[in-house]
């Protein structure tokens, strides 16, 4: 298990369908370390912090073997690393086989998976698509978030190591399939 790629960005204006607002959606990929602190990586932020961000919202993750699935579902997208908003594109950890309370080593820092991420209109401006929300729930590939438990640093190839699993295992693809 490893990190592909750390990736931040700060708020930004946009229109779409008529409405004009802020979004912290769009993530650029960095070189480097990146310093990951309680609430976010140095040099990402979050437009909304009502429903973005916070402690248990800290870092967002999304596997990188979702990609080539996207990549055939939306052909003419332009695709880089952290399209989704995702602060650690990651190479190993799919939603089917971790849990609510594991615990990750990830570079020098120390995670703990909170919750899956449920998307909202934002995802839809992201893609310039009416329907990315929904293709987003039917494939069931929604990421997870994480909270810090310890801060540290971390960057591209940084290795993931599991530290420990929750007791009552209920996977992030249970509860992203409950919920959506």
């Amino acid at each position: 298990m490893k990190v592909t790629s750390v990736n931040v960005g700060e708020p930004r204006e946009i229109v779409w369908n008529g409405r004009t607002f802020q979004t912290g959606i769009f993530k650029e990929p960095v070189g480097g370390p990146v310093r990951v602190g309680h609430l976010n990586l140095a040099g990402d932020k979050q437009a909304d912090l009502s429903v973005h961000g916070g402690t248990h919202k800290a870092v967002y993750v999304y596997p990188v073997e979702h990609y080539e699935f996207w990549r055939v579902e939306l052909p003419d997208a332009a695709w880089q690393w952290g399209m989704f908003g995702e602060n650690l594109t990651v190479q190993g950890l799919l939603e089917t086989s971790i849990a609510v309370g594991d615990c990750f080593g990830v570079g020098t820092a120390v995670m703990r998976v909170t919750q899956p991420r449920m998307p909202c209109y934002k995802l839809n401006a992201r893609f310039r698509r009416d329907d990315m929300i929904k293709r987003f729930l039917k494939a069931g590939r929604s990421g997870f978030y994480c909270e810090v438990i310890t801060e540290g640093v971390v960057q591209a190839n940084s290795s993931i190591t599991q530290i420990s699993q929750a007791q009552n295992r209920v996977s992030i693809a249970d509860i992203f399939l409950a919920d959506s």
